[in-house]
C-alpha cells in the first residue's frame, strides 16, 4: 500500500516545455531528413514525449 501512497503522493515532473522544444525540433525537419532516420509525422509526439524524458 505505501507504493501507490508515494505514486500519488509525489507531483510528477512537468516537462511540457521539454516536450514542446522537442516537438519543434521535429517539425523543423524537412522531409528529407524524416526519411533519412525512418520517422512519419504520426510519430512525432511519441518520440517528442520520449525526447523531453531524457
Amino acid at each position: 500500500m505505501a507504493f501507490f501512497t508515494e505514486l500519488f503522493s509525489r507531483p510528477r515532473p512537468q516537462e511540457t516545455a521539454r516536450y514542446r522544444a522537442a516537438l519543434a525540433v521535429l517539425n523543423a525537419m524537412n522531409n528529407a531528413d524524416r526519411a533519412d532516420i525512418g520517422i512519419k509525422p504520426a510519430d512525432f509526439p511519441r518520440i517528442a514525449r520520449e525526447m523531453s524524458m531524457r
